[in-house]
């Protein structure tokens, strides 16, 4: 039986991996990417390692903070609206977010993007985006992968997984174990859902029905829940050398009463005051469409607050006011408590604004 081949041979493309367009796109974002240069940034894309030299000379003990992440569910809202501008911005900051809340500074970022077949449009987009991002967060896009597997993923899917890696003053790191009873809580505001819960998301949409294309406060439902993750890093960076920030909690799957705990020493709890701050309309409209109760909006979703910081309590109006003023909405959302052992150590007081 004759083998199914062309007459010239069978190639790479043949198999659906187009060597060409992976070039073609490495063309395209060069000068995205060149502009996330900073010192320390050596060489250039093409390279089988991205290079970095450590700023040893601003640090007397210096240690090295990872993260790494991706957007959850989120990439199938972009797919399916063909929105994926802002996806990359996401990858960036849900990795540089968790980094900085150790009180390090974001160094450098690498990405890697999967596909069943290189759309080099799509993939243009989401890279331009990454760039993005790490020009917010101050980190260098050294590198990254694209990888172009048939047969892996659905026709016109993605995925994406973001790196970061960043440097801190060892006797500077924040670990949450100077926080105390009686410490302020300072709420940065956040620019919507973010990247988690997204799966909660999806499944309200589809079981009401709504259109991604209906109004919510002068906006489409869609962009309000593609909007981008916000990027901390540079206030936050900022208000580290003014203030004393004893512990930093960045609000990811599991809102805030799963992830103020991970950043309080045994203990200690805090108390939420449900009236300092309003929600979001994004988020009314999934906890009314979606029926959920607001104990489990709570532990789903951030509510409207991306990340926390406790200071001492007579610096609480100074922070604030110190991140309004770098563009921030901040706001006092409570304080820290003892709590004994077994008991819950995020309570919220006060009914919702």
């Amino acid at each position: 039986m004759a083998e199914n081949r062309p007459a010239s041979g069978l190639t790479y493309r043949d198999s659906g991996v187009d060597i060409d367009a992976g070039a073609e796109l490495v063309r395209r974002i060069g000068a995205d990417v060149a502009a996330t240069r900073r010192p320390g940034m050596l060489g250039g894309l093409g390279g089988f390692g991205g290079l970095f030299e450590l700023p040893v000379d601003r640090f007397r003990r210096h240690v090295l903070v990872s993260g790494t992440d991706g957007v959850g569910t989120k990439l199938k809202l972009a797919i399916e609206t063909g929105r994926h501008a802002g996806i990359g911005i996401d990858l960036v900051a849900m990795c540089v977010n968790d980094v900085v809340v150790s009180g390090a500074e974001p160094l450098f970022f690498l990405d890697y993007y999967a596909t069943g077949r290189l759309d080099v449009d799509v993939a243009e987009s989401v890279i331009r985006g990454i760039a993005e991002g790490c020009r917010r967060a101050g980190a260098g896009l050294i590198g990254g992968e694209t990888a172009e597997m048939p047969g892996m993923y659905a026709e016109g899917h993605y995925d994406l997984a973001g790196f970061c890696v960043g440097i801190a003053e060892r006797d500077a790191l924040i670990d949450g174990s100077r926080a105390r009873p009686g410490d302020r809580l300072i709420a940065l505001a956040s620019s919507g859902v973010h990247s988690n819960g997204y799966s909660m998301v999806r499944r309200i949409l589809s079981d009401s029905g709504a259109s991604l294309d209906s109004d919510l406060e002068g906006a489409p439902l869609g962009d309000r829940l593609l909007e981008p993750t916000r990027i901390y890093v540079r206030p936050v960076l900022d208000a580290l050398a003014r203030v004393d920030i004893r512990t930093l909690c960045h609000i990811t799957g599991g809102g805030l009463p799963e992830n103020l705990p991970r950043v309080l020493p045994d203990g200690v709890g805090a108390v939420i005051d449900q009236g300092s701050w309003r929600w979001p309309a994004v988020f009314d409209w999934l906890r009314k469409t979606g029926g959920i109760a607001d104990t489990e909006m709570y532990r789903t979703f951030n509510c409207g607050v991306g990340m926390v910081m406790a200071v001492p309590a007579r610096q609480a109006q100074q922070t604030a006011d110190l991140m309004n003023a770098a563009g921030e909405t901040a706001w006092q959302l409570g304080e820290l408590v003892p709590v004994d052992a077994g008991a819950p150590r995020v309570a919220f007081a006060g009914k919702r604004a």
